[in-house]
């Protein structure tokens, strides 16, 4: 995340240890640590060579790669900057002083970090539209939500911002969790919205809402399709697929409670809206 003496993101120092348990890193330069499976990712705005090898000293681990890149390299090559999605702006963190005053317009600030979710993924900007067009055209139908893989928090926000009153985002990833918590206290969403630290592949949260998000990857959908404690929620926006994982997934669908109300698509990412029609 950042924090001062940094406004952006420039260049990224990154550091794949192959253990967890790394003690305690302060270190003012330190972006934020990824855990992933058994293994603890370190994100620096410097080189840390000296604090790497001390780090390996005291807790017994050892480094699988490092790499440097520019920041743009990391979010495949694009610049993350202000973009729309009426009456939605959003806005990361080192533009949102160029925003023009404008009160037709909602503004989203953000810290995208090095978390999924920047808005700049087609399924994410996809998903952050349909919010927006299910809110738009119909304000008091969608009052509590539930957005499993929140990573930054964008999608909980868009929904916050259009009027939805409790919304509960999860994510397994506590870096994730930090970043959307902190994206949630800058946009003055805290009443509305709540991070939670969850693996999804276990024992999924309620889902009695009036809709459900799910990007994610296919496998878990697939998990969460055959999971009758997911189908609860009202309306559900899916997506974090292509075209060729269309079939398998439409055939996990338990068809007999649902209807598929819409199809979107962005490049070679799709998106469904489906409406529960046993609640």
């Amino acid at each position: 995340m950042l924090k001062q003496p940094y406004t952006r993101y420039d260049k990224l120092y990154v550091y794949n240890f192959d253990r967890i348990d790394l003690g305690i890193i302060d270190d003012p330069d330190l972006i934020g640590t990824w855990i992933e499976d058994d293994t603890a990712i370190l994100f620096f705005h410097k080189e840390k060579k000296e604090l790497v090898e001390a780090i390996c000293r005291r807790s017994g681990a050892e480094i699988i790669y490092d790499a440097n890149l520019d920041y743009q390299d990391w979010e495949a090559g694009l610049d993350i900057t202000t973009f729309s999605v009426p009456p939605l702006v959003v806005a990361p963190l080192w533009e949102v002083d160029q925003l023009n005053d404008n009160e037709e317009e909602i503004t989203i600030q953000l810290d995208p970090s090095v978390i999924f979710g920047s808005g700049f993924h087609p399924t994410t900007r996809l998903c952050l539209q349909t919010i927006s067009d299910m809110l738009c055209s119909n304000p008091r139908q969608i009052n509590t939500m539930v957005d499993f893989g929140t990573g930054t928090g964008l999608l909980s926000l868009g929904a916050a911002k259009l009027g939805v009153d409790t919304i509960r985002s999860y994510d397994n990833n506590p870096f994730a969790c930090s970043v959307a918590e902190k994206n949630v206290g800058l946009n003055n969403c805290d009443t509305q919205v709540t991070i939670m630290e969850a693996d999804l592949r276990g024992v999924l949260p309620d889902t009695s809402v009036d809709l459900v998000v799910a990007n994610l990857y296919k496998g878990l959908l697939l998990s969460f399709f055959e999971n009758p404690d997911f189908w609860n929620a009202r309306y559900y926006i899916i997506s974090g697929f292509i075209p060729s994982m269309e079939e398998e997934l439409l055939a996990a669908l338990p068809m007999d409670k649902l209807k598929l109300l819409e199809r979107r698509k962005s490049d070679t990412w799709r998106l469904w809206v489906l409406a529960n029609t046993v609640v």
